[in-house]
């Protein structure tokens, strides 16, 4: 992926959005205050619920900040609260196009062990989307 044309800023944002909280949380230090920089219409995951048996969280990509590298371990259901299309890029730079119909579900089987992707949105809307994902459920059996 060609990461010239995005910001510091935005991988702080990415960072954000796949741990859910700042580097260096605490106390106010004497360098610039993260909060105060970063705009309201970030990329984000906001937790929904957890038990022993799912995963629940929002997901709202905004238009060209792109997810880091990660994986889902377990299979998971995608519903679409908002339509648009993903470009998924795996970690040797394969890409493929995901499009979302709001008000559709999707099933998204566990990614191969050992590959990562990123997520980005190309569109100019942001896609929201609800990701229920299963705990303890790998490829096998599912």
């Amino acid at each position: 992926m060609n990461t010239a044309k995005y910001s510091s800023a935005t991988f702080v944002v990415m960072l954000m959005a796949c741990t859910n909280s700042i580097p260096g949380d605490g106390p106010p230090s004497s360098e610039v205050d993260l909060q105060q920089t970063i705009p309201e219409e970030i990329t984000r995951r906001i937790p929904q619920f957890e038990n022993e048996h799912v995963e629940v969280w929002k997901s709202i990509i905004m238009p060209n900040q792109p997810l880091t590298m990660h994986r889902h371990d377990n299979p998971r259901a995608l519903i679409a609260l908002t339509g648009g299309t993903l470009r998924v890029v795996n970690q040797d730079g394969d890409t493929r196009d995901m499009t979302w119909e709001a008000g559709s579900a999707y099933w998204l089987e566990a990614d191969p062990p050992g590959e990562l992707h990123g997520d980005v949105n190309e569109g100019t809307e942001p896609v929201e989307v609800i990701v229920v994902q299963l705990k303890g459920v790998g490829t096998s059996g599912s």
